[in-house]
């Protein structure tokens, strides 16, 4: 797992390669990601935009932006943590993300930017 905390949002990242859903003889290779984010601050937060940086080790290189994640805009409360699951394809066995949310702070409504750790999309194979 890969933590990093932004004025006071935390963000947690767990990766699963997801063989199932792969195609290796095709240059297909589907990775699963959890995010986990904590609010640690004093006010209240809502996502409102995220910010995708995805590379695979061909050297692809290619973001995604939008509004929340999985459809929604969560609001944290003090203390409060939202998780979700979602997934990327790979051309390559092993690759990378990292990127932003957008947040706002619910009490004075200034906009903020919370980063999302680099994590690595490997592979099980590949490891050994």
């Amino acid at each position: 797992m890969i933590q990093q905390v932004t004025e006071g949002v935390s963000i947690t990242v767990e990766t699963f390669y997801q063989p199932e859903q792969s195609n290796p003889f095709n240059s297909d290779y589907l990775f699963a990601y959890r995010i986990t984010i904590e609010n640690f601050s004093s006010v209240p937060v809502k996502l409102l935009r995220r910010h995708w940086h995805i590379l695979d080790s061909n050297g692809n290189h290619r973001q995604v932006e939008g509004e929340g994640v999985v459809g929604t805009q969560p609001i944290l409360e003090p203390g409060a943590s939202y998780q979700y699951v979602s997934a990327s394809s790979l051309r390559s066995d092993m690759g990378k993300m990292y990127g932003s949310y957008q947040m706002e702070n619910l009490y004075n409504k200034k906009l903020f930017t919370v980063a999302i750790p680099e994590f690595e999309l490997v592979a099980p194979f590949k490891m050994n």
